[in-house]
C-alpha cells in the first residue's frame, strides 16, 4: 500500500521561511512521522523573475536583457543582481555560518559556471555570422533550473540543520549530458532513495529533452511535481499555497463572505487554470486525474486547516456555485464575414492565427456568419493577428474591444433559477452585460462585462449565488 505524499511547495511560500518550516516541513513531527513525504520546491519568489523576465510587468531579467543584448553589459549587471539576491536570502535564513558558508559556496559556483556560458555565447555572438536562436531556447532553459536548485539545495542544509535527514534532488540536468525525458530522469533520480527514512527535497525545473519551460511557461514546477507523484504512485498529491481555495477573491467580497472551498473536481480545477486561477497546471492536473491520486489544495500559514480536496468523480449533491472569479481584462476578438455561412475553414485560419501568436484562447462563441474568441492576450498581441487575418480575408469585419469575463464555477450548477437569479443580480449591481455563455456540462457560466464593471459583478454574482445559496453548506457526496 502506498504511503508517501508528493507535496510542492510555491515561491511565495518558500520564501516565508519560518512558517513553511513550522507549518509545512516539520510541523510538530518527529522520528518517523517526518518521512513519506517527498517535497517539489519552487524558486523563492521573485527570482525567476529576475532570472527570465518579470512575470507580471515584463521588466527584463538575465535572459531578456542576454536576447536583447542592447547594453553589452545588462545581463552581467542583471547576473550580478541574482547573486545578490540569492545570498541575501540564505544570510536570513541560515543560523550557522558555516551552513551559511555552503549555501554560498553553491550559489556562487552555479552563477559562475552560467555567467562563463552567456560570455562564451556572447563572443561568438558578437562575430555577426552566427544565429544563436536554438541556444537561447537553452538558455532559457538554464537560467530557469538556477531558482529552484537554489531554493531546493537551502531548502535541505537548513532541514539538515534541524537534525532531518533531506537529501537535495537535483534535476536541473546541471552537469549531465545525456538529455533524459522527463520521466526516465524522474525514475533515475528517485528510484535509490528509502521514502521512509530520508525527506527528498527536489528541484521543480527539470531539465529533459521536452525542454520544460518552452514546453509549459511559468507551469513547469506544477508538471515535475505531478509526475513526481504518477511515477512513485503517491497516496496523495499536496500543493501549499499562500492563500485558501476560496468561493472568490476575499478581496473583492470580503473576508467575512468569502467561503474556503472544502471539496471539488478536477473539471472545475481546469476552468480555474483557464482563466489564470490556478490551483494547478492544467497538463498536471491530467496526469494525477487519469491515475485517480487526489489533489489538495493547503494554505502555508494555515497549519490546522486540511485545505480543499480536489478528486476526479466528485460532484456536489446539490447544484450549486462554489466558485466566482474571472478575468479583469481580456479581448474579444470578432470576426464577421457575410459569406461565412455553409463554408468551411474560417475556424481553422482563425485558430491558426492565434497558434502563431501564442494568444490564450479563454472561451469562443460563434453563429451563422460570427466568430468571437475571449483571449487572454494584451493589444497589441491581437492587433498583429487581426492583421494577419485581415491579410487573408480582405473582405472580412475583423475587430477586438476590451472585456471582462466573471465565470460561476461548480462541480454541478444546473440548479434551476441560476441564470435568472445571475441576470437580476447584475442588473441591480447596474452591470451591463456584453454576452453569456453557458456549457452543456454545467461546469461554468461565463457573463461579459465591461472592464469597469468587473469587481461589481463578481461581488454581485457571488452574493447571489454563493452566500444566498441556502444549499451551500449541506453535505456532499462522491458520484
Amino acid at each position: 500500500m502506498t504511503t508517501h505524499s508528493v507535496e510542492k511547495i510555491g515561491g511565495t511560500s518558500m520564501a516565508a521561511t519560518a512558517p513553511l518550516f513550522d507549518n509545512v516541513l516539520i510541523a510538530g513531527r518527529e522520528g518517523a512521522d517526518l518521512y513519506n513525504r517527498i517535497f517539489v520546491v519552487s524558486a523563492y519568489a521573485g527570482m525567476t523573475d529576475l532570472l527570465l523576465e518579470h512575470k507580471k510587468s515584463g521588466a527584463p531579467g538575465v535572459y531578456a536583457r542576454f536576447v536583447a543584448d542592447d547594453d553589452h553589459d545588462g545581463w552581467r549587471l542583471a547576473m550580478d543582481a541574482v547573486r545578490k539576491a540569492m545570498q541575501e536570502r540564505n544570510a536570513t535564513m541560515f543560523a550557522r555560518s558555516e551552513s551559511l558558508g555552503e549555501a554560498d559556496a553553491f550559489v556562487n559556483r552555479r552563477i559562475d559556471a552560467v555567467h562563463d556560458c552567456l560570455g562564451d555565447l556572447a563572443r561568438l555572438r558578437a562575430h555577426g555570422r552566427f544565429c544563436l536562436k536554438e541556444q537561447l531556447i537553452t538558455v532559457r532553459e538554464l537560467l530557469a533550473g538556477l531558482g529552484e536548485a537554489h531554493s531546493a539545495h537551502t531548502t535541505a542544509l537548513l532541514l539538515r540543520d534541524r537534525g532531518v535527514n533531506a537529501k537535495f534532488v537535483d534535476l536541473t540536468l546541471w552537469d549531465q549530458s545525456d538529455m533524459q525525458e522527463l520521466d526516465a530522469r524522474i525514475q533515475n533520480a528517485l528510484g535509490d532513495i528509502d521514502f521512509s527514512t530520508t525527506m527528498p527535497i527536489v528541484t521543480g525545473y527539470a531539465g529533459c529533452r521536452e525542454g520544460m519551460v518552452q514546453r509549459y511557461a511559468r507551469g513547469y514546477s506544477e508538471m515535475t511535481f505531478s509526475r513526481i507523484a504518477v511515477l512513485t504512485g503517491a497516496r496523495e498529491a499536496i500543493i501549499h499555497k499562500e492563500f485558501h481555495l476560496s468561493s472568490a477573491d476575499p478581496r473583492l467580497v470580503g473576508v467575512d463572505k468569502a467561503r474556503k472551498i472544502g471539496r471539488t473536481n478536477y473539471d472545475v480545477a481546469d476552468q480555474l487554470a483557464n482563466l489564470g486561477m490556478e490551483a494547478i497546471h492544467p497538463g498536471a492536473g491530467r496526469g494525477l486525474r487519469q491515475t485517480d491520486i487526489p489533489l489538495r489544495v493547503r494554505n502555508t500559514f494555515d497549519r490546522e486547516d486540511g485545505g480543499t480536496l480536489i478528486c476526479g468523480n466528485y460532484v456536489s449533491d446539490t447544484p450549486r456555485v462554489e466558485i466566482v472569479t474571472g478575468i479583469r481584462t481580456m479581448q474579444a476578438l470578432q470576426f464577421f464575414e457575410q459569406d461565412m455561412v455553409g463554408v468551411k475553414g474560417y475556424d481553422a485560419a482563425i485558430l491558426e492565427a492565434l497558434t502563431r501568436h501564442r494568444v490564450w484562447i479563454v472561451s469562443k462563441c460563434s453563429n451563422a456568419n460570427t466568430i468571437t474568441h475571449y483571449l487572454s492576450a494584451d493589444a497589441a498581441a491581437v492587433a498583429r493577428v487581426i492583421a494577419d487575418l485581415q491579410q487573408r480575408y480582405p473582405d472580412a469585419a475583423i475587430s477586438a474591444q476590451p472585456v471582462a469575463m466573471v465565470s460561476a464555477i461548480g462541480s454541478d450548477i444546473s440548479r434551476p433559477g441560476l441564470i435568472p437569479d445571475a441576470l437580476k443580480a447584475l442588473d441591480e449591481a447596474g452591470v451591463d452585460m456584453v454576452a453569456m455563455q453557458q456549457q452543456i456540462r454545467n461546469v461554468d457560466i461565463q457573463f461579459i462585462v465591461n472592464c469597469d464593471d468587473f469587481d461589481a459583478a463578481v461581488r454581485a454574482l457571488h452574493k447571489a449565488l454563493v452566500e444566498s445559496d441556502r444549499d451551500s453548506n449541506r453535505g456532499r457526496k462522491a458520484a
